[in-house]
C-alpha cells in the first residue's frame, strides 16, 4: 500500500500562533507534514523543533527558503514583514500560507498576490475560520431563505492584553493595533457572507499614548449593497468576547464563539425562525489542518484554493480604508 504523498512545509519563525495552533494543525492534517522551522536564534528553533518534533531547525529564513526539500512556507511574522518574506518564498518556488492580515495595505497585498503568480505558486491568507464546515451551513441556511432577507450583521472581536509588554501588537510602525489584528476577522466573514464588497466604511478608534498611538478599540459600520449595514466592534483592551449576528427580516443565524472553534468544545451555532429557536450541531474538527489541507489539494492535487489570493486583496482594501476612517474620523467610499 503506497502511503499518502504529503506537502512539506517550513515554518518562518516562532510565534505563538505557529506553536499553539498552525503547526499542531498541519501535524493533525491528512495531507502535511512539518519538516522545518526557522527563527533568527537557532537555539530557540531547536528547542521548537525539538518539542514539536520537527526535523531540521534553521538559524535563519534564508535556510528555509534555500531547502529544495521544502515545497510550502507558513509566515507568521509581525504584520510589516509578511510582504517582504513573501515576495522571497514566492521567488524560491515556494507555496505561502501568511497569517492575517495578509499586507499592511492593499498596494502591498496586490504585489504579493502578482509575485506569487508570477513565480507560478500558490498563496492563502490564514483565516482559519473559514475553513470550518459551520460557515458552509451557515451560508446555505442564508441561502436556503429560511431567515429572509438579510438586513444587517453584527461582529464583535475583543480581549484585554493592554498590559502586555513588547507585544508586536503595539508598534505602530509594524502594523499594530486591533483593527489589523481581529477586526480583520469581522469584515472577512461579513464579505464571506454577504459575497460582496462594501461600498463605504466609517469607523471610530481608540488610539492609545501607552501603546504607540495603535488602534486599541475600533468600532466600524461597513456599508453594503441593498441597505445592509454591517456593524462590528474589536478591541485589545476590552472584555473577551467573540461573536457572530446575522439579522434576517425573518429570522436570526446567532454563532456565540464565531472565529474560535476548539476541537475539544462546541462549535454550534443558533437559528431562530418562525418563532423557535433551535441549535444547529457542527463536527468538531481542528480548521487549521483543514486550512492546510486546502494547500496540500490545490499543490499536490491541482486543486483550486477554496479563497483566491485576490480575496485577500480585497479585504485589505477594507481593512486599510477603516483604519484611515479612525485616523481621519471620516467617512471612506470604496
Amino acid at each position: 500500500m503506497n502511503s499518502v504523498q504529503k506537502l512539506r512545509w517550513g515554518i518562518l519563525g516562532s510565534a505563538n500562533i505557529a506553536i499553539g495552533s498552525v503547526i499542531p494543525g498541519l501535524q493533525q492534517s491528512e495531507l502535511n507534514e512539518v519538516t522545518a522551522i526557522a527563527s533568527r536564534d537557532l537555539n530557540k528553533a531547536q528547542q521548537t523543533a525539538d518539542k514539536l518534533g520537527i526535523e531540521k531547525a534553521y538559524g535563519s529564513y534564508e535556510a528555509i527558503l534555500e531547502d529544495d526539500s521544502i515545497d510550502a512556507v507558513y509566515i507568521p511574522l509581525p504584520n510589516h514583514l509578511h510582504r517582504e518574506w513573501t515576495i522571497r518564498a514566492a521567488q524560491a518556488g515556494k507555496h505561502i500560507l501568511c497569517e492575517k492580515p495578509l499586507a499592511l495595505t492593499e498596494k502591498e497585498a496586490i504585489e504579493m498576490v502578482e509575485a506569487c503568480a508570477d513565480a507560478g505558486v500558490h498563496l492563502a491568507e490564514a483565516f482559519m475560520y473559514r475553513h470550518h464546515p459551520r460557515y458552509d451551513q451557515i451560508r446555505e441556511i442564508i441561502a436556503s431563505g429560511e431567515i429572509g432577507e438579510i438586513r444587517g450583521i453584527h461582529s464583535t472581536f475583543s480581549f484585554n492584553n493592554s498590559g502586555s509588554s513588547g507585544n508586536v501588537r503595539f508598534r505602530k510602525e509594524w502594523g499594530g493595533g486591533a483593527l489589523y489584528d481581529i477586526g480583520c476577522y469581522s469584515i472577512s466573514a461579513a464579505r464571506l457572507l454577504l459575497g460582496q464588497e462594501p461600498k463605504a466604511v466609517t469607523v471610530i478608534g481608540m488610539f492609545s499614548p501607552e501603546h504607540d498611538q495603535v488602534d486599541m478599540m475600533a468600532s466600524g459600520l461597513l456599508e453594503f449593497d441593498n441597505h445592509v449595514g454591517v456593524t462590528f466592534d474589536s478591541s485589545m483592551w476590552a472584555a473577551f468576547r467573540n461573536t457572530l449576528e446575522v439579522l434576517g427580516s425573518d429570522g436570526i443565524i446567532e454563532v456565540p464563539s464565531a472565529y474560535i472553534a476548539r476541537q475539544d468544545s462546541s462549535s454550534n451555532f443558533f437559528v431562530t425562525s418562525g418563532g423557535e429557536r433551535r441549535e444547529v450541531e457542527v463536527q468538531q474538527v481542528n480548521h487549521y489542518a483543514l486550512q492546510g489541507d486546502d494547500m496540500a489539494r490545490a499543490v499536490l492535487q491541482g486543486k483550486e484554493l477554496r479563497f483566491a489570493p485576490s480575496d485577500a486583496a480585497a479585504n485589505m482594501k477594507v481593512l486599510e480604508a477603516c483604519l484611515r476612517s479612525a485616523e481621519e474620523r471620516t467617512r471612506i467610499t470604496l
